[in-house]
């Protein structure tokens, strides 16, 4: 799969030194005499991921004259990078639609993100000879002993994402939730039971109610980002 989705133009190298309030972040840049705040749209704990001397992508905002001039996007993890920009896995499964580099939807005919689906909405809505495929998407930056982890904060809404998906899975709709998987030491995929005993449960009862599980893995460079290949997921069948 050679095709990478690119971080923004203007992307640069950074080295972290702190995180504070949860949505700012502070960096270092090699030609600069003072740090600088950017902004990260993560709420996340991204644990282990922020300390200080790891380097790091930010990427310029669209919005000359915002606050924060630049967006977090990757940080260095082990032998590689973890993409951190919560926006990435919804780009990406647009980006491997126009593709085809996931086999589930290359007889889509047409993709809606941001699709209502009852009371709430759902990242991308497909159009299928089989009907329409619903997908959310979810970022994984959690990794222990081998195995992708999510997620890595207590997450209500990502609860009533798969709740939501289950409605529609047992009015005869496919559904699937999308996990951009980007830790290279990632050999396969599971709820986190240590963080989020809850969004553990649901997503269990969701795949037994027949929401598909799509955990994969993918790189991370100066170039961007690029899919590697699809995950197992630990100790159940991800549908299918």
């Amino acid at each position: 799969m050679p095709q990478v989705l690119p971080f923004p133009p203007g992307t640069r190298a950074a080295t972290l030194i702190r995180r504070e309030k949860r949505f700012l972040v502070q960096v270092a840049f090699a030609e600069a005499k003072e740090p600088l705040w950017v902004h990260t749209n993560n709420s996340g704990s991204m644990l282990g991921l922020i300390r200080p001397g790891l380097a790091a992508f930010v990427s310029p905002a669209p919005n000359p004259k915002r606050k924060l001039p630049f967006t977090l996007e990757a940080v260095e993890a082990g032998s590689g990078y973890c993409c951190v920009n919560t926006q990435v896995p919804n780009r990406m499964l647009a980006f491997a639609y126009e593709h085809g580099l996931i086999p589930e939807l290359r007889t889509a005919t047409s993709m809606r993100p941001e699709a209502r689906a009852g009371e709430s909405r759902l990242d991308a809505r497909f159009e299928t000879a089989q009907g329409p495929l619903w997908v959310e998407c979810k970022n994984v930056t959690l990794a222990e002993d081998g195995v992708g982890l999510f997620p890595d904060a207590r997450t209500e809404r990502g609860k009533k994402h798969l709740e939501e998906l289950m409605r529609l899975a047992a009015q005869g709709a496919r559904v699937a939730t999308f996990y951009l998987v980007t830790r290279r030491d990632a050999a396969c995929f599971g709820p986190a039971w240590c963080v989020d005993e809850d969004y553990a449960r649901t997503f269990h009862a969701a795949l037994a109610a027949g929401v598909m599980a799509w955990p994969w893995l993918a790189e991370v460079d100066a170039s961007g980002v690029r899919l590697s290949r699809r995950l197992p997921v630990v100790g159940e069948d991800a549908g299918g």
